[in-house]
């Protein structure tokens, strides 16, 4: 696996890789569900590169950025494992140099849920995901579902920009107990780690109560009140929304995705599920 960490060297490196590229975007600290988006590009293209890049842009005051757990040696090695061809590792100024002035901002499917808890947060991530894109070239570009909005606001962008790239969705690789996997996970004490499972417990009984017919507004409020029985101290949202415009719904209609967001000790997970 080639290991590049400038603009240059990415360059001479793309010209080696003969045939389709598929790239998997991240931050590092990687784990099983990483590894799944790699197997996801091996199957779609001829060559995998994989970018490692804590973006300063998407966090905002007070967020995590400075104890983000970066561990690149480890990562390199996992990604090496997986089959990935190319790792590009760049620094924060070759993706912003000194003069850097642009950011690319999505609105609609941006407007609500995370984009009101983290303001400015998806121009970060449309921003740093454009300039990725644009760097490398892939046909392919391979993102978690857990990140739902994210992807939606990743395949508005592309699409307005007409980058020509196929954004690819997997789905959520989670823990034995039903969690999520995220590097934030990382975060959590060993209690909180416990407590956190109710998070994908109350998507699933959520879930079930639609499907059911329970009224909607009736379904979320028994999952907030479920979250803060469990421990939560703070529920961003909880939501039943259009899975294609990420609008609120208040009765089932179409293609439906059930997202939450809420802060266990001094963590915040997301998860979400199709409905």
């Amino acid at each position: 696996m080639q290991i590049v960490r400038n603009s240059e060297e990415l360059t001479h490196a793309k010209s080696s890789l003969a045939g389709s590229l598929a790239l998997v975007p991240t931050m590092g600290a990687l784990h099983a569900g990483h590894m799944a988006l790699i197997a996801e590009a091996k199957k779609r293209a001829d060559k995998v590169a994989a970018s490692i890049f804590v973006n300063p842009a998407q966090f905002g005051a007070g967020e995590d950025f400075g104890r983000y757990p970066r561990q690149e040696a480890g990562d390199a090695a996992m990604l090496e494992k997986a089959g990935c061809d190319l790792l590009w590792a760049p620094s924060v100024h070759d993706i912003y140099p000194d003069d850097f002035s642009t950011k690319v901002s999505v609105t609609g499917v941006s407007d609500r849920w995370e984009g009101e808890a983290r303001p400015g947060h998806f121009d970060g991530v449309a921003t740093v995901v454009a300039k990725l894109l644009l760097s490398m070239r892939p046909g392919v570009a391979v993102f978690g579902e857990k990140d739902f909005q994210q992807l939606a606001v990743i395949r508005r962008m592309t699409a307005d920009l007409n980058i020509p790239v196929e954004i690819v969705g997997v789905p959520t690789v989670r823990e034995a107990d039903g969690l999520a996997l995220s590097s934030r996970n990382a975060y959590l004490l060993p209690e909180e780690r416990q407590q956190a499972v109710a998070l994908p417990r109350a998507l699933e009984a959520a879930r079930a109560a639609v499907v059911s017919g329970t009224a909607v507004p009736e379904v979320l409020a028994e999952a907030v009140k479920s979250l803060r029985a469990a421990g939560f101290s703070r529920i961003d949202y909880f939501a039943l929304v259009d899975a294609a415009t990420l609008e609120p719904l208040d009765a089932p209609e179409g293609g439906m995705r059930l997202i939450a967001a809420a802060v266990i000790g001094a963590t915040r997970l997301i998860d979400n599920l199709v409905v």
